[in-house]
């Protein structure tokens, strides 16, 4: 026991920590919390973290989070408008826009922002599908909702270039 606690507790608290937004002192807490928790609800947690694991995968037409490698929610809902199609960098985006109840229609997910000083080209990101997406010919609008940092209008630039004439 080199730590404060025993080792499968500090490991439980570093694999905790490693979650956006959790720091040490939460990351304890729930370590510790989770520790008081009956053997039923520990296994009822590890099952939903594993099946989630084995069963989420990104839908093949746009990107956001889906199960079984099937269309996600709002790709397979049909009274979504297929004319218009909102570029997000990350599938996180996408809870936030559906949240107003104002967006009626796709959503492309890219998977970051063009960053070459991080080596992230236009190849690192999913452009070559969004293309394809919107020279199919049924697309009419394109909404760029992309960060307003250099990276994010650097995207924006770049991508307004591959669909100007088309």
């Amino acid at each position: 026991m080199s730590g404060k606690y025993p080792e499968s507790v500090e490991q439980l608290i570093s694999l905790l920590k490693s979650l956006p937004g959790v720091g040490k002192r939460s990351a304890e807490r729930m370590a510790l919390s989770m520790i008081k928790w009956d053997t039923e609800k520990l296994e009822h947690l590890a099952a939903a973290v594993s099946a989630a694991a084995e069963r989420i995968s990104f839908c093949p037409q746009c990107g956001n989070l889906s199960e079984d490698d099937a269309l996600c929610g709002i790709c397979a809902n049909p009274v979504r408008d297929e004319s218009t199609i909102c570029v997000v960098e990350d599938f996180s985006q996408i809870f936030s826009i559906e949240e107003s109840a104002f967006y009626k229609g796709l959503y492309h997910v890219l998977g970051g922002k063009l960053s070459p000083l991080s080596g992230v080209g236009p190849d690192k990101l999913n452009i070559a599908a969004l293309l394809k997406r919107v020279n199919s010919g049924d697309v009419k609008e394109v909404i760029l909702a992309l960060s307003p940092d250099v990276e994010g209008q650097a995207t924006a630039v770049y991508l307004s270039g591959q669909f100007s004439g088309k």
